[in-house]
């Protein structure tokens, strides 16, 4: 698939200005101030941060209403009860939550809705449980701003909520006795971007405080934290790389019995680093909740010795061994329905339906078919006597707003910019996959359609060195906002060693000036004949490290390349 080229641009005068203070290669400083680290001391923290730079939890709007009411649950004692998503966010917020509560208080409990049976976020089932066992008192982590009726049922019952919740507000809140959210109205918190578990570890972080706990009881937390971090692509900045920085180091040292048990399951034998989280432990974590029930994820997390969490992590490992066989057969299928009918094809987007598609993966299959044909996607499957499915975005496209328009046509939708979820009559698929396309079409505009690769700077392949690697490495933990950067050496050749491997991949051999450097690149054997034209070559690329026979070395992992061209204007988005 072919890519847009877009450079990055920093200010020249603020790069000049930081390299002189750090002294390090300016190529560096301009990837730092791109990303709004333009002073020394802005550097400092950005490379060392510290857990005393996160914010006051009492900033919080709120907070002092949850604290107050949660104190008077425990001197009431009432029944309180933890309820959270069935992902990553939700059911690490509620196991930090749970664990923490209990060491105050016996009468405690938490519970996840099931995926199929409630759907997200909260239900009337759960409140209903909550009532039948009277509890008088709900903390919804991770779900709940947008459950204006349900709350206000819960509160006809006679229980209150306190709602922990990330996401958007609408203009109307529920009516709880108190919301934790940064992004809610006159919500003076400074950083607004935490996850569901990141604002569960800030009313805590003020029950600690409350109740004179000791910070160690808190930030033995923070593993699950930045699990959660990882897991629900937040940005990388601010608090969360703070607590993500640190839950890393708790996880490497002394993590919790689930993350331990995950990572030997996984069969992971380095330290865990983002990549870790993001791909061996959080998929293993959110099979629960799309193959059966996400309980015993939570019960995996809380449990009290590392035999009680290896039972469910055995669990969890199962159910994402049946999530990837599933998520495979689905994609392939799916792929085969396009490629058989031309017409779809060719279109600006795809809605695809089977009856027998697991529920539980056709968001994954949405992503998995976007890799292909880049384009917004809909994957569909049959739920009783519905047809539901999961949408997904490219970059800049407003989806939510495209499914609104074939609001005609559905029974229920909801989701936001990039990700939505709907339910459709059984005989109006083909009508919506029309409009649906009617309406991408007409609004898409042509470049959205392209993937962009984002290029950070630009550098020679002698600059690759291990001291210039160990600040790359010094700048994780990456993510959304902090990602790894990108470079691009210009007029590269092949020294005539490179070949393809495996039938789909590149191993690259290339030089220079005197500097020579191996590479991969993934899926690229149908641009190998490009690469033997033995013309100087424009690579793109990130560096790794390459392990092999006990021998470390860095390598280049290529992303793309195209013919160098003399033309070529640096500072313009070019095609490869």
């Amino acid at each position: 698939m072919k890519k847009r080229w877009n450079f990055k641009q920093a200010n020249p005068d603020k790069v000049v200005a930081l390299q002189k203070s750090l002294n390090i290669h300016p190529a560096i400083c301009q990837i730092l101030v791109q990303r709004g680290i333009e002073t020394f001391e802005e550097a400092r923290e950005f490379f060392c941060p510290s857990l005393k730079s996160l914010h006051c939890p009492w900033k919080m709007k709120d907070m002092d209403k949850a604290v107050k009411r949660i104190r008077q649950a425990i001197q009431n004692e009432e029944n309180i009860l933890i309820y959270g998503d069935y992902d990553v966010d939700g059911t690490t917020a509620v196991a930090c939550m749970y664990s923490f509560l209990k060491k105050l208080y016996p009468k405690i409990d938490f519970y996840i809705p099931h995926r199929f049976r409630e759907g997200y976020g909260v239900s009337k089932a759960g409140i209903d449980f909550a009532d039948a066992n009277g509890f008088r008192l709900i903390i919804s982590l991770d779900c709940g701003i947008k459950s204006c009726e349900l709350v206000a049922y819960a509160a006809s019952l006679g229980i209150d909520f306190i709602v922990c919740d990330h996401h958007l507000p609408d203009k109307q809140l529920p009516p709880a006795v108190a919301i934790l959210n940064p992004k809610q109205p006159e919500c003076p918190y400074p950083y607004k971007e935490l996850c569901g578990c990141g604002i569960g570890y800030k009313l805590i972080s003020a029950l600690a405080e409350e109740y004179a706990v000791s910070e160690t009881t808190v930030t033995a937390f923070l593993d699950l934290v930045a699990t959660a971090v990882a897991a629900d692509i937040v940005p990388m900045t601010g608090e969360n790389r703070i607590l993500a920085y640190h839950g890393l180091l708790k996880a490497n040292r002394y993590p919790h019995h689930g993350i331990k048990v995950l990572k030997e399951l996984s069969g992971l034998k380095k330290e865990l680093d983002i990549n870790s989280l993001v791909f061996m432990i959080a998929p293993r974590v959110n099979a629960a909740g799309r193959m059966d029930d996400a309980t015993k994820a939570v019960r995996m997390f809380i449990s009290a010795t590392e035999e009680e969490a290896l039972h469910y992590a055995r669990m969890l490992h199962s159910d994402n061994a049946n999530r990837k066989e599933a998520d495979s057969a689905i994609t392939h299928e799916a792929l085969a329905l396009i490629e058989m009918n031309e017409e779809w094809k060719n279109r600006k987007s795809t809605v695809v339906y089977q009856p027998h598609w697991h529920k539980g993966v056709v968001g994954i299959v949405a992503s998995r078919l976007i890799e292909y044909y880049h384009r917004p996607t809909v994957v569909l499957t049959r739920s009783g006597n519905y047809v539901t499915g999961s949408a997904r975005s490219v970059p800049g496209f407003n989806l939510y707003e495209a499914i609104h328009a074939c609001r005609d046509f559905l029974l229920g939708y909801g989701g936001h910019f990039a990700a939505a979820g709907l339910t459709l009559e059984l005989e109006k698929v083909d009508a919506f996959r029309e409009k649906f396309e009617e309406v991408v079409s007409s609004t898409i505009a042509p470049e959205m359609l392209i993937p962009q690769l984002d290029i950070d700077a630009e550098i020679r392949l002698s600059d690759i060195q291990p001291g210039f690697y160990n600040i790359i490495r010094r700048m994780e933990p990456f993510g959304p906002e902090n990602m790894k950067p990108v470079f691009i050496a210009r007029n590269v050749v092949n020294t005539g060693s490179s070949r393809v491997v495996k039938e789909d991949h590149i191993r690259f051999s290339l030089r220079q000036g005197n500097a020579t450097f191996s590479g991969i690149g993934f899926d690229m054997a149908e641009k190998f004949e490009l690469l033997n034209q033995n013309k100087p070559l424009d690579i793109v690329f990130k560096i790794e490290e390459n392990e092999w026979n006990g021998q470390t070395s860095l390598q280049l992992k290529v992303l793309d390349f195209m013919i160098s061209s003399a033309s070529q204007n640096a500072n313009t988005i070019t095609m490869a």
